[in-house]
């Protein structure tokens, strides 16, 4: 009896989210509130599944489809600082279409060198002078870089060119200055050792070291040791040699995370990186299918994201403990699951979550239609289209966490479940996550049954080998039980990477809502308390931006209007990041209470999750942005209007987003 009644109350509240989703007019993940007034269009989105394409672009800029080159391709890998520092932005570009007040020189990206002719010589004579003065008050302006992967190019050329220098973004601007660390060593060491020394930490190349030139002075080679351990001991481990009766320093770059005695011949030390091309086939059922395969488990996979599933999709993965050669093996058994495996070769290390620079899209809208029942003529259409997709192309759009986020139009999408696991409340979590749908094919089979008869050992029998996350799950409570310490099991059974997703789920649902309540109340100019991002900064040990400077706007910078839209950051809840210090202090308290979250920690300790949350621009912007409107030749569509967009969007930013911001469509039919 009391199981039922719990069975009643969880079906009311179900309902109840289901009524409250209808009334808001859709899907509530993505709200209704737009940066741009034009009216907007209705179109087919992914009418064939080549309609949508979608390839990774790496960190170096170079999009995995079309790159073939290795020496490219192996840079994916360097290290990234985790997404669970504090401070950390979502997306590491918060600037939009413009991210701040603008310089005495703005540049233009696309060209191979990224500073222009009159920069570069500019920067050559600041060098030159800086040699010479040894002042580290001396700095150089090298004007305004609107584009986020512009200022990628600019920092990545200075330093390549100048080992010594170290570059500083405010807004957009970039300046150049001397690095204090390479102006101490090179007073240890000389210019020569010391130039040497940064590029090849810069080059972070697996397996190589540095040797200074000789030293016999053991006194002061204690003293370059200490130097090189204090600032660069997190990457590089030093010794002192003797050969011929004369001592060097050699330096050695650090093999993070293995213990120093395994060598590469260890089968865990074996990584093969690939590109994968899918067709309407999920990430992880990829992952299943290509695990199944090779003889490994699908957590021997790593990606730097997942890609959608009606889709064309093409993303770099590595795997372990599979070398190129036993890969290349099963090419033909990947091809019948709808796969392509091209690019095969060794790296040192797996692939982080995020690793990317962003994805590139190749879209097509079918079937163009005006809103409403007016008639429109062709031209009209055409100029409606145009109008909606200028607007986006200059101002940006609202940077939502898209549907695929929440599971699209499941019955119970992701975030619910995460709820229930920020609540530690593992046996709704599981229940939740194994609601079947209205299909009777097999998956939705074994959840009815799971359901119905709370036995994991019957489901797991109907549970299809294609559905790895199920079947590991219901394993687990078919050992432990489906009370809540075998609920608790079941979650454990899958890798943290599958497990955080829910609880992220959940606070990027919260993040939309947010935004919406932000720009609905406040409006769309930077108000006193908004959060902005002011600065990025480069760290010559590590070669990565540090914490992004948070500040809080001022009343005198509000009236002043210091700060534009495209610089303002809403938090994503967690138990590290600053919340605005305006009305949306007040609105995230009462929507989290609203949850039962009132004291949440945003840690769950049985499940090993910790989410200390993160900072998103509010807008985010396409990049090499180009669009075509043509008529269908199809004489059965009566010359339908056809729209092919192309575009970039950063890592984290959403097509689907931007495209229902260009159509002004909640329901993209």
């Amino acid at each position: 009896m009391l199981t039922l009644i719990l069975w009643l109350v969880r079906f009311l509240l179900h309902l109840n989210t289901k009524e409250r989703m209808n009334q808001s007019g859709g899907d509530v993940t993505v709200p209704a509130c737009f940066i741009s007034t034009h009216a907007g269009f209705l179109g087919s989105i992914k009418t064939f599944i080549k309609d949508f394409e979608v390839s990774e672009i790496d960190v170096n800029g170079v999009n995995v489809k079309a790159s073939s080159s290795s020496e490219v391709q192996a840079c994916a890998f360097e290290s990234k600082p985790s997404s669970d520092s504090k401070g950390s932005l979502c997306s590491r570009d918060p600037g939009g279409p413009a991210a701040g007040p603008p310089s005495p020189e703005s540049h233009s990206f696309g060209s191979d060198d990224p500073l222009g002719p009159s920069v570069s010589a500019a920067l050559e004579r600041f060098a030159a002078a800086l040699r010479g003065q040894r002042s580290a008050a001396l700095e150089l302006s090298l004007g305004s870089f609107p584009d986020k992967q512009q200022r990628a190019s600019v920092h990545r050329a200075v330093r390549q060119r100048f080992p010594f220098l170290m570059t500083v973004t405010s807004q957009q601007e970039i300046k150049v200055q001397e690095d204090p660390d390479y102006r101490e060593l090179s007073r240890l060491t000389g210019d020569q050792d010391a130039e040497e020394f940064f590029r090849f930490i810069d080059a972070k190349a697996p397996g190589s070291s540095y040797t200074f030139e000789p030293d016999d002075d053991k006194k002061h080679r204690t003293e370059v040791h200490r130097f090189l351990n204090r600032r660069f001991g997190k990457l590089v481990e030093t010794k002192s040699f003797s050969e011929e009766e004369r001592t060097s320093i050699c330096v050695r770059l650090r093999e993070h995370g293995r213990p120093r005695k395994r060598t590469a011949q260890d089968r865990d030390d074996v990584y093969t990186v690939f590109t994968l091309r899918k067709e309407n086939l999920e990430t992880l059922e990829a992952i299943s299918h290509m695990a199944a395969a090779l003889g490994v488990v699908p957590s021997d996979f790593t990606y730097a994201g997942i890609k959608d599933k009606r889709a064309v999709t093409y993303q770099s993965m590595v795997v372990k403990k599979v070398t190129p050669e036993r890969l290349k093996e099963k090419l033909s058994e990947f091809e019948k699951w709808g796969m392509e495996v091209s690019h095969v070769r060794s790296v040192g290390e797996p692939l982080k979550l995020g690793r990317l620079r962003g994805n590139h899209f190749d879209l097509v809208v079918r079937n163009i239609k005006a809103h409403g029942t007016a008639s429109f003529s062709h031209a009209q259409l055409e100029g409606l289209v145009r109008e909606a997709v200028e607007n986006v192309k200059t101002k940006g759009f609202v940077n939502y966490y898209g549907p695929q986020r929440f599971g699209g139009c499941q019955t119970v999408q992701s975030d619910q479940v995460g709820l229930a696991l920020l609540k530690e409340d593992m046996v709704s979590a599981v229940r939740l996550f194994f609601t079947p749908e209205d299909g009777d094919d097999p998956p939705n089979q074994a959840k009815r049954l799971f359901h119905q008869t709370n036995n994991p050992k019957e489901a797991l029998a109907l549970m299809p080998p294609s559905k790895p996350r199920e079947r590991l799950m219901l394993r687990a409570m078919n050992r432990y039980g489906a009370g809540p310490d075998g609920c608790a099991q079941a979650w454990l059974s899958l890798p943290h990477g599958m497990r955080i997703f829910y609880p992220h789920a959940y606070c990027s649902r919260v993040w939309n809502e947010a935004v919406a309540h932000r720009l609905s109340t406040l409006g769309h100019r930077v108000k006193q308390g908004d959060l902005v991002w002011t600065e990025e900064k480069e760290i010559k040990d590590s070669g990565e931006a540090t914490s992004p400077q948070i500040h809080v706007v001022t009343a005198q910078e509000e009236q002043s209007g210091t700060f534009i839209l495209e610089q303002l950051l809403l938090p994503m809840p967690g138990n590290t990041v600053k919340y605005p210090e305006n009305a949306m202090a007040t609105w995230y308290r009462e929507r989290l209470a609203q949850d039962g979250l009132t004291d949440c920690r945003f840690r769950v300790g049985s499940l090993k999750l910790n989410l200390p949350g993160c900072y998103r621009p509010l807008l985010a912007a396409p990049h090499n942005f180009q669009y075509e409107l043509r008529r269908a030749d199809d004489a059965r569509q009566d010359g339908a209007l056809t729209l092919t967009l192309n575009f970039d969007l950063n890592p984290s930013c959403y097509a689907t987003v931007c495209l229902r911001e260009i159509m002004k469509a909640d329901a993209l039919s």
